[in-house]
């Protein structure tokens, strides 16, 4: 429930854009981060601002050419998207938030069970491989996701949707 303590906990306003993080956010993210390379030249933006782009990206789903000039450029922005996905570093974070979400409810750090499902949903032509589930007639993707009992996501991958459930299972298993 939303009381005056909590919106202000949560509240967005004094940032430069709603996706930036917040000082506490970036408290939690920043031990995660990989320190910049010992050797060559010194990075120009801060992993923090590279961050801010990405998630402006990924929240209003715009093109990389329109970020905004305060924010580092698009080859910039992308090429460390690019080596952390590659690296796993987002899979990282997600586990890191997963577990303490869970101790600060109470529970366990490391789920005990889980639940599997997948979804498909339709897609344009373009943009990634897809394919046809004749189950739910549907041409696009399918997304397996491995969730814990209260809904935090601990595995998501997604596959074109002519892929089984028990085939798809596997590599999210």
């Amino acid at each position: 429930m939303w009381t005056p303590t909590t919106r202000r906990q949560h509240s967005r306003a004094g940032l430069r854009y709603e996706t930036d993080l917040t000082d506490a956010e970036w408290a939690v993210i920043a031990p995660l981060m990989p320190e910049p390379a010992p050797c060559g030249r010194p990075p120009v933006w801060t992993t923090r601002e590279v961050l801010n782009a990405i998630f402006y990206v990924l929240r209003g789903g715009i093109a990389s050419r329109l970020i905004p000039k305060d924010l580092p450029p698009r080859s910039t922005t992308f090429g460390d998207f690019a080596r952390w996905r590659d690296d796993g570093l987002f899979g990282r974070i997600n586990h890191h938030l997963v577990m303490v979400d869970r101790e600060r409810a109470g529970r366990h750090a490391s789920p005990t069970a889980a639940v599997l499902d997948s979804q498909s949903v339709k897609t344009t032509e373009s943009g990634g491989p897809r394919g046809y589930d004749a189950g739910k007639k549907i041409k696009g993707r399918k997304r397996q996701a491995l969730v814990d009992t209260d809904g935090r996501a601990l595995v998501l991958d997604p596959q074109p949707a002519d892929v089984q459930d028990r085939d798809g299972a596997g590599p999210v298993l």
